[in-house]
């Protein structure tokens, strides 16, 4: 039998990881947005427990495959002489898994909060704290945008400069960089620019898919 090429699998993982995390965003469902009031927040978090449950479960297992595709990225790198990138991207998975498994165990971006809130916090009628949370699971939506930004880029840089991807992929990585930088600036109180906002939601969400 020939041996298994593991390096091809970390790298097929990113195509798990993007199948897992869509269909953890379509069972997840819509959250409720940063202020929403109290009768929307038990519905959605102790009326739709299990659905949120499951969609943990799948969001976990996208993460453990982001991490492992990040293996892939930081391994290639390495041997194309490029460690300083490959170091960069394993750091910068590492705080992105971080502050995924961090959502995962307290949510787009809330998965982890959402888990504790349907778990045991949903049906307790503590109104401030359910809202407290919702609002930081979204908030630490947006600050995974800088992590996620450094990977697209330490992958983008490294894989240019080792010659592995054309100069129209470089600048397309570049532009993606940009965008989920610019997704850490989502703070506005409603509308397009809110951390609930299309932007942040969706836009920035496809970009960040379509380069992994």
């Amino acid at each position: 039998m020939s041996p298994v090429n593991w390096e091809r699998l970390w790298r097929m993982n990113g195509i798990s990881f993007v199948i897992f995390f869509v269909v953890a965003y379509v069972i997840y469902g819509s959250q409720p947005k940063v202020g929403a009031s109290a009768d929307t927040l038990v519905s959605f978090y102790d009326g739709d427990r299990t659905r949120i449950l499951i969609a943990t479960v799948v969001f976990s297992l996208a993460t453990l495959n982001l991490l492992w595709f990040v293996a892939a990225i930081t391994s290639t790198l390495r041997d194309a002489g490029q460690g300083g990138w490959g170091a960069a991207a394993t750091a910068a998975g590492a705080a992105l898994g971080g502050v995924f498994f961090v959502l995962i165990a307290v949510g787009s971006g809330g998965r982890a909060v959402g888990a504790a809130l349907a778990y045991s916090i949903g049906g307790s009628g503590n109104e401030t704290l359910i809202a407290g949370l919702n609002d930081l699971s979204w908030v630490l939506g947006v600050m995974s945008s800088f992590p996620a930004a450094m990977l697209i880029m330490a992958g983008t840089f490294g894989l240019w400069r080792a010659g592995i991807i054309s100069n129209a992929l470089f600048w397309a990585g570049v532009a993606a960089v940009v965008l989920l930088v610019l997704r850490g600036t989502t703070w506005a109180s409603d509308g397009f620019w809110a951390p609930h906002g299309a932007y942040a939601r969706f836009i920035s969400l496809i970009v960040a898919l379509a380069w992994v």
